[in-house]
């Protein structure tokens, strides 16, 4: 072998040698780790959201090389509880679930993740949101949400209405910004904005057939025209949380209804059956109050969540937001609230609270946009307000519905307890029995004591299973 020869063998053995160790020395590209995320047990799986959501995970793959977001979007809103059911029964459990409100992810009770420790990991800025909108999301001393979407509950007025009986509006700002107490000039004295207040002028505000109102001795129940208030579309644990919060079941698993809930029950029947100043179900579902209560018009002033203004592009009368009336010397303001949740079982804890934390953060503004839902961030706030405002040219008022979050009634009314969904029938039970007739003639202790008592029944059953098996039609559609 000539020395070219040799020189050339030797160098080719030593260049293999040198990319063996060259080779073995470079670790291969790490596999990027999988977050799903579920889609539909909240609002999320209509066609123009489906195309939102997609491009919100193509644009968080895009933009993160270690993780990769699948998402999960059942085939609708009410097969969603049976298909997340069996995907945790299997134990193919998603990461993430949302958006979804209290009464979705009660259903679920005892799957999600304490999401404290992360928060305190990643240093996440909790207190850019009020303390009180925070609390809606611990549940037995553990964080199992970040505020979201929320709807906080308002006073809706109709101004129309209110120039016709001249009266003043319901304040605009909350005069006391601890207690959130405003005051109101009636009959051109200066009073407290609280729930007797909205009492008195109901009653001015409240008008029959002949022109007479609910202050009038003539005044003909039975050819309402007029109504002056309307606790509108919620469950009675909100309408009861008008006058503070409270848990259904206490720390030693007994329940009670408190005297705060007992007053405000009390306040609806004299203003269904007394006052007459509330329109009474039948009422509700007249004629009269066409498409919907405050929307036909015909009610001076509405409760109900922010989310209500989807409704009301098609109203004629000029209207106005509020703020809420006090009781006893505090505001309390029940508010809807959508988040995304971690499952316990998450194999990926930290990859999934970077979704997270995405879909709170860069995704936020889109999401909320298709979702309808106001920012509970204060940096996006005014940005959906200036499309409200282009919306709805005659509410002047949309300054108040931030701060109407430091007065969110906590806990939550639709905060969980056992046997969720069973005992929130047996409200609604209570609830239809005062808007009917049977309310009339109501003893409100007496079925209080009552509804007290099958509560307490109802937590100690055994808890109803999960949803397991999906119907034919509630196959979920994956999207990459």
């Amino acid at each position: 072998m000539s020395k070219f020869v040799r020189k050339f063998v030797l160098l080719a053995v030593s260049l293999v040698t040198v990319m063996g160790v060259v080779a073995h020395a470079t670790p291969s590209k790490a596999a990027k780790t999988v977050v799903t995320w579920f889609v539909g047990l909240g609002t999320g799986t209509n066609e123009q959201q489906i195309d939102v959501q997609n491009k919100v995970v193509e644009n968080f793959n895009k933009s993160h090389d270690d993780i990769e977001l699948k998402i999960n979007i059942a085939a609708s809103n009410q097969a969603a509880p049976a298909a997340l059911g069996t995907l945790i029964a299997s134990g193919n459990a998603p990461d993430i679930v949302g958006p979804v409100g209290f009464s979705g992810a009660n259903l679920f009770s005892g799957q999600w993740l304490d999401l404290g420790p992360l928060v305190e990991k990643s240093k996440y800025d909790m207190k850019q949101f009020p303390e009180s909108l925070v609390n809606l999301y611990m549940e037995d001393g553990k964080l199992v949400g970040i505020p979201f979407a929320v709807f906080p509950g308002l006073i809706y007025v109709n101004k129309d209405l209110f120039d016709e009986a001249g009266l003043e509006y319901p304040p605009a700002k909350f005069d006391d910004a601890k207690t959130g107490v405003s005051k109101y000039k009636l009959d051109g004295k200066e009073v407290d904005w609280d729930w007797d207040t909205v009492a008195e002028i109901s009653k001015r505000l409240t008008v029959d057939a002949n022109g007479k109102d609910a202050t009038d001795a003539a005044f003909d129940p039975t050819k309402i025209e007029q109504f002056g208030f309307i606790h509108q579309w919620d469950t009675i644990r909100s309408d009861f949380s008008t006058f503070g919060g409270a848990p259904v079941v206490d720390a030693s698993g007994k329940v009670a209804i408190p005297e705060n809930w007992r007053d405000e029950a009390k306040w609806m029947k004299a203003m269904l059956w007394d006052n007459h100043s509330m329109p009474s179900a039948t009422y509700s579902a007249s004629d009269l109050l066409k498409p919907h209560e405050f929307g036909s018009g015909k009610v001076a002033m509405a409760r109900v969540m922010l989310w209500y203004t989807c409704c009301l592009a098609d109203m004629k009368a000029n209207w106005d937001l509020g703020v809420m009336p006090s009781y006893k010397g505090q505001v309390y303001a029940p508010t809807d609230a959508d988040t995304f949740r971690v499952h316990k079982d998450t194999k990926n804890p930290d990859a999934a609270f970077t979704v997270l934390s995405y879909l709170l953060g860069d995704a936020a503004l889109d999401l909320l946009k298709t979702y309808g839902g106001y920012p509970a961030r204060p940096d996006l706030q005014d940005q959906l307000i200036k499309a409200f405002s282009e919306k709805y040219p005659s509410v002047k008022n949309w300054d108040l519905v931030a701060p109407s979050l430091n007065f969110t009634a906590a806990p939550g009314h639709e905060a969980n307890f056992p046997n969720f969904n069973k005992g929130q029938l047996r409200f609604n039970d209570f609830r239809t029995m005062l808007y009917g007739d049977t309310g009339k003639d109501m003893d409100v202790d007496k079925e209080l004591d009552k509804l007290q008592e099958d509560l307490q029944k109802i937590v100690e059953e055994e808890p109803a299973p999960m949803p397991t098996e999906a119907p034919p039609t509630a196959e979920a559609t994956e999207a990459q």
